[in-house]
C-alpha cells in the first residue's frame, strides 16, 4: 500500500511512495503528529536525480525490517531539496554546525517535535561500514539518546538557533564605501587555485564555477586582462572537450569525480546547462573558438529535444543510474562501437576519442572524451560516427528524467537560452526560451489574496508552493534577457511586478538585502538570507544585479536603493576570496552602470544591428530595441522613429548624441566612451 507521498508532485517523492516506511510530506500534520505522539523526527532530504539517495532508498528505506524500526520510533518525513530549498538551506546548515562536516544529500537529520535538530549526518549504510554505524543501529541509539536525553537537547538547541543566527549578515561601519577591492581580490585568489593544466579550480571533484568563469571573461573584456580570459577560455575547453559534456548527445553533467573532467557524476541539471550555455555563447563571442559554439549548439540542442515538456516548461534533471547503474547508459565497449561504424568512421572515432587506449571506466568501458583533435577534412567521418552512435544509445534504457518545473531554473534557463539565441541568431531557441517563459506567466504567476503571488513548482496539472527569493530574482533576469532579444511591454511590466514582489514580500528594510522566504512563510527555526553562491547562484546577489539593471531601464530608485542596501549588508562578505561571483557582478555595475543601447529605425535594418551588437561580447551593454510608436514607455527608452538606423548609448546619467553610422557606435563602443 502506498504511504502519503503518492499524491505529492515531486518525482522523488513519488519515487519513496511504495516504500514500507510511513513516509510523510513535511506539513502542519506531520509536525502535530510528532508533537501528539511526543516521537522524533526522521527528516530525510534528497532529489530524484541522486545516486547516494538512491543507494540510501535501496538497502533501507524499501526492507521491511529497517522500515518497522523507523516506524516505531520515529514520524518520517521525505522532503525534495529541488521544491523546498528553503528546508534544505537550514536542515544542511544545521548538521554542518552540529557534526562540523560538509552537507550533501541524502541528507538524514532527526529533529524534535519542534523541528529543531539534535543529530544528523547524510548517507548512512544498512550494516556499518565506511566509519558510519549501521542505520538501523543508529536508529536505536537515536531514539535512546532522545527518550534519555531532553534537558541536553533542549540545551543544544538553544545554541544551535544561537549558531544560526550567528550566520545571517550583519551591517557593519567597517565595510566603509563599497569599492573594487573584492573583485582584484576574487581575481587574485582564482588565479592562485588556477589549475594550469587541465582548466578549472582546485583538486577533483571539479565543478564548472560559471559565475568565476563569467567574471574572469568580463575582467579580460573590461580591463584588458588577458590572463584572466585565457584561464576562463581555457577552462571552457577543457571541459567541452571532458567526459563532463556528452560528446554525443549534448549537455553537461554535474561534476568531475577527476581533476582532467573526464569521468562525471552523470546526474544532467537543468539549472548547470542553464547557466553554461549563456557562458559558452559569451566565450564564442569574446574568442571566435568553433569549439565553443558547437558546445552551446549541444547544450540547447539537448535542453530541446529531452527536458523541454508539450506545455513549454523545461523539466528539471536526468538521472545518473539506469538500469540500477551509474552511467551505465553513456559508456561503450569497444566491440560495441567497432559494430556499429566502417572501418574509416571507426578510426576516426578512435582517435579522436581514445578508444585505442586503455579503458577509463568501469568493466572495461569507455565514456568518450577527445583526446586529439582531427583535420577539417575527417569532420564529416566523425559526424557520422557520431550520428551512429547517439542513434544507438537511444535504443537503450534510458535515465529516469525528473519532469517537474521548477520557476527557479526555468528562470535561468530562459535567459540562458535568450542570450545563446541573440548571439547566435537562433531564432527557434528564442522560441524556446519565449514558450518557457509564457508557461511560468499562465501557470505559476497566480492572484491570490487580491495581489499576484508567483509559486514554485508544478507538475501534472498542479502549481503549488509559494515562490522563494530566487524564483523571483532570476525570473527578473530572464525577462531582461527577453526584453534584449524581443522587446515586448509586457514583459516589462512583469519584471516590475516581481520586483515589486521583492521589496513588499522579501525586503529587510531594517537591515538591508532579502529573506529567502517570504514574510508570510511558515515560522521555521531559522529564517536564512544567503548570500554566498551555490550550485545556482545567490538570490541576493542575482536580486541586486536584476535590480539595478531594471532601474536602468525604467528610471525607478527604488530598485537601486534596494540593491545598494544589498550590497551595503554583504560588504563583509565580500572581502572573503570564495563564492561571492554573484554580489560581485553586481559590485562590478553598481561601481560601472552598465551601457544602454537603444536602437530605433526601418525594423529589418534595427535586426542587423541587434545581431552585430550580440555577436559582440559587450558584458556591460544591455541592448534594446522597442517597436516604433510603442505607448507607455519609460522616458530612457521612448526614442523617435527615424528613417535610418540610430542608436542611443547613456551609461548612467550619461548620454551620446545620436549614432547613425555602424561604424562610430562601433568605435565608441570599443572605447567605452559615454560622453
Amino acid at each position: 500500500m502506498a504511504n502519503r507521498l503518492a499524491t505529492e508532485t515531486s518525482p522523488y517523492l513519488q519515487q519513496h511512495a511504495d516504500n514500507p516506511v510511513d513516509w510523510q510530506p513535511w506539513s502542519p500534520e506531520a509536525l502535530a503528529q510528532a508533537r501528539e505522539l511526543d516521537r522524533p523526527i526522521l527528516l530525510s532530504i534528497g532529489y530524484s536525480a541522486c545516486h547516494w539517495c538512491h543507494v540510501m532508498a535501496h538497502e533501507s528505506f524499501e526492507d521491511e525490517a529497517v522500515a518497522a524500526v523507523m516506524n516505531r520510533l520515529f514520524v518520517n518525513i521525505k522532503v525534495d531539496r529541488e521544491e523546498r530549498p528553503d528546508l534544505d538551506q537550514i536542515y544542511q546548515t544545521a548538521q554542518q554546525l552540529l557534526t562540523g562536516r560538509n552537507g550533501g544529500w541524502p541528507l538524514t537529520m532527526f529533529l524534535t517535535p519542534k523541528g529543531e535538530p539534535f543529530y544528523g549526518g547524510t548517507y548512512f549504510p544498512k550494516t556499518a561500514r565506511y566509519g558510519l554505524p549501521g542505520f538501523v543501529e543508529l536508529l536505536e541509539r537515536v531514539a535512546a539518546g532522545y527518550a534519555a536525553q531532553r534537558q541536553q537537547i533542549e540545551g543544544q538547541n538553544v545554541q544551535l538557533r544561537q549558531a544560526l543566527d550567528a550566520t545571517l549578515p550583519k551591517p557593519s561601519a567597517a565595510a566603509g564605501e563599497l569599492d573594487g577591492g573584492p573583485i582584484a581580490a576574487a581575481r587574485a585568489a582564482l588565479r592562485h587555485g588556477y589549475d594550469a593544466v587541465n582548466g578549472g579550480f582546485g583538486p577533483a571533484p571539479k565543478f564548472p564555477h560559471t559565475g568565476e568563469l563569467a567574471l574572469l571573461l568580463r575582467r579580460a573584456a573590461g580591463d584588458g586582462d588577458v590572463e584572466a580570459g585565457q584561464m576562463a577560455l581555457t577552462t571552457l575547453a577543457r571541459m567541452a572537450m571532458g567526459g563532463i559534456y556528452d560528446q554525443l548527445g549534448g549537455g553537461f553533467c554535474r561534476y568531475s569525480v577527476d581533476e582532467r573532467w573526464e569521468i562525471p557524476h552523470f546526474e544532467k541539471m537543468l539549472y548547470d546547462n542553464a547557466l553554461l550555455l549563456p557562458l559558452y555563447a559569451d566565450a564564442w563571442a569574446a574568442s571566435g573558438e568553433p569549439l565553443f559554439k558547437r558546445t552551446a549548439e549541444g547544450i540547447a540542442g539537448w535542453v530541446r529535444r529531452e527536458m523541454q515538456s508539450p506545455e513549454g516548461g523545461y523539466y528539471s534533471s536526468i538521472d545518473a543510474d539506469s538500469e540500477g547503474e551509474e552511467g551505465r547508459f553513456y559508456v561503450w565497449s569497444r566491440a560495441a562501437v567497432e559494430a556499429l561504424l566502417d572501418a574509416a568512421e571507426y578510426a576516426v572515432a578512435a582517435r579522436h576519442w581514445g578508444l585505442s587506449g586503455s579503458p577509463n571506466f568501469e568493466n572495461n568501458h569507455w565514456h568518450l572524451r577527445v583526446v586529439a583533435d582531427l583535420p577539417a577534412e575527417q569532420e564529416t567521418l566523425l559526424e557520422a560516427a557520431r550520428c551512429k552512435l547517439f542513434a544507438a544509445r537511444e535504443g537503450r534504457v534510458h535515465p529516469g528524467r525528473d519532469g517537474k518545473v521548477l520557476t527557479s531554473w526555468n528562470a535561468l534557463m530562459i535567459e540562458g537560452m535568450a542570450h545563446a539565441a541573440r548571439v547566435f541568431d537562433r531564432p527557434e531557441w528564442l522560441a524556446s526560451a519565449r514558450r518557457a517563459l509564457d508557461f511560468l506567466q499562465r501557470t505559476l504567476w497566480r492572484q491570490a489574496d487580491g495581489k499576484q503571488r508567483l509559486l514554485a513548482t508544478y507538475k501534472d496539472g498542479r502549481a503549488h508552493l509559494d515562490a522563494y527569493l530566487d524564483d523571483h530574482a532570476f525570473l527578473i533576469g530572464a525577462l531582461l534577457e527577453m526584453l534584449q532579444a524581443d522587446f515586448r511591454s509586457e514583459d516589462l511590466a512583469f519584471a516590475q511586478a516581481l520586483a515589486q514582489v521583492l521589496l513588499e514580500d522579501f525586503a529587510d528594510v531594517d537591515g538591508g538585502g532579502f529573506f529567502f522566504t517570504r514574510h508570510d512563510h511558515e515560522a521555521l527555526i531559522h529564517r536564512p538570507k544567503p548570500g554566498y553562491d551555490n550550485a545556482t547562484p545567490s538570490g541576493n546577489g542575482v536580486a541586486a544585479l536584476v535590480l539595478q539593471r531594471l532601474a536602468t531601464l525604467d528610471g525607478n530608485p527604488a530598485w537601486n536603493e534596494a540593491a545598494a542596501a544589498t550590497l551595503r549588508l554583504f560588504g563583509a562578505q565580500l572581502q572573503s576570496a570564495g563564492g561571492n561571483a554573484s554580489l560581485l557582478h553586481a559590485l562590478e555595475e553598481y561601481l560601472q552602470p552598465p551601457q544602454l543601447i537603444v536602437l530605433s529605425g526601418p525594423s529589418a535594418e534595427v535586426r542587423v544591428w541587434q545581431a552585430r551588437l550580440a555577436a559582440t561580447y559587450l558584458p556591460r551593454a544591455l541592448v534594446l530595441a522597442p517597436p516604433a510608436q510603442q505607448k507607455g514607455l519609460p522616458q530612457v527608452l521612448d526614442k523617435p522613429a527615424t528613417a535610418a538606423v540610430t542608436a542611443w548609448v547613456c551609461a548612467g546619467l550619461t548620454c551620446l548624441p545620436p549614432i547613425a553610422d555602424w561604424n562610430e557606435l562601433q568605435r565608441r563602443l570599443a572605447g567605452g566612451e559615454t560622453d
